[in-house]
């Protein structure tokens, strides 16, 4: 394989698994199966869409693939491989249950955009401080270099350099999501994992942090996974899409695939609830699942969906979901679709 078609990350078989416990002795009573047996690749430059219900795993992979899980939950189960190249020459790293010492080199080219932008910054920190705080730990450079990168990314991000003596209370959400874009380019990394970013934001400041986002992607060579619940925000910037449903990839293409084309019900019934501009527009076509998403506690045996699915059949009680190309890359994890 060339250099240039060698992926940037490659996501084998991911499980994490949540213990539950219960009883005055606390002991096991359960799992929580949040990612169970995912796979996928990530090629330089792209842009991965991650869509589906909440609940559905996108915010876990988003977390396992950065490894933020085993800091925060020393009980998880995780298996699987997520192998990843920070360099085309580079070798692959195996970052899948990493310590905290051994991740720390990686720490720098894997960095994340949090959903919540009123949480995710330190209310007792100035945003020089913020955007600093990276650089500290995984660059030499001294106290001037850094405050001067902190302005240059200040702004690129569309903020003024004044800005940094200031604190996250003073702005408003979309400035604080910048602040967050900016804190992520500190350390220049290969690969930002933005957990639905502009989902608490009004829908034009929507507009402006993707278009920023894109303009960040092509500027620094930027590769993302975007993680989302509107499809059409993540038409709007993905170059693949990769729509989950209880732990599971149902189905991954092109944005214009999944989007134009969906295959699998799930995606058909996710791109019908997509609002439509026009109230007078034709709504026959709507697809309405029954029920809600099934516990990940317990899980539906064979394919999770089939509870829901408008075409399952007795059989999928057994089946063992794996994912068919049905033409042109599009893959999908139902055999009963055409």
């Amino acid at each position: 394989m060339s250099p240039e078609a060698t992926p940037l990350l490659e996501v084998q078989d991911l499980k994490v698994w949540f213990p539950v416990y219960g009883g005055i002795l606390r002991h096991q009573v359960g799992t929580v199966k949040a990612v169970d047996g995912l796979t996928f690749s990530l090629k330089r430059g792209e842009v991965l869409g991650l869509v589906g219900e909440s609940g559905s795993g996108k915010t876990t992979v988003g977390r396992a693939v950065i490894n933020l899980h085993k800091p925060m939950y020393p009980d998880v189960e995780l298996s699987g491989e997520i192998s990843f190249r920070a360099r085309q020459d580079s070798p692959a790293v195996n970052l899948n249950g990493l310590g905290r010492a051994a991740m720390k080199p990686h720490r720098a080219d894997v960095q994340m955009i949090f959903q919540d932008p009123f949480s995710s910054l330190n209310p007792r920190m100035t945003v020089l401080q913020i955007i600093e705080g990276p650089m500290k730990i995984h660059t030499d450079l001294n106290k001037d270099a850094r405050k001067e990168r902190v302005l240059e990314l200040l702004q690129r991000v569309g903020l003024q350099p004044q800005y940094a003596e200031r604190y996250p209370h003073e702005f408003s959400g979309g400035q604080r999501q910048r602040i967050g874009i900016a804190r992520a380019l500190a350390t220049r990394p290969s690969l930002i994992i933005a957990d639905e970013p502009v989902s608490a934001l009004d829908v034009s400041v929507q507009a402006q942090v993707i278009n920023l986002m894109l303009e960040l992607k092509k500027e620094f060579g930027l590769t993302y996974i975007f993680v989302a619940h509107d499809l059409s925000v993540v038409y709007h910037i993905a170059d693949r899409i990769a729509v989950m449903y209880l732990g599971n990839i149902v189905e991954i293409g092109t944005a214009d695939q999944v989007y134009r084309a969906p295959k699998h019900p799930y995606s058909k019934a996710l791109l019908s609830s997509v609002p439509k501009p026009d109230p007078r527009s034709d709504k026959s076509g709507r697809v309405i699942l029954q029920g809600d998403i099934p516990t990940p506690l317990a899980k539906p045996s064979g394919c999770g969906f089939r509870t829901r699915c408008p075409i399952a059949k007795p059989e999928c009680a057994g089946l063992t979901l794996e994912l068919e190309d049905k033409g042109k890359g599009q893959m999908v994890a139902c055999p009963y679709v055409d």
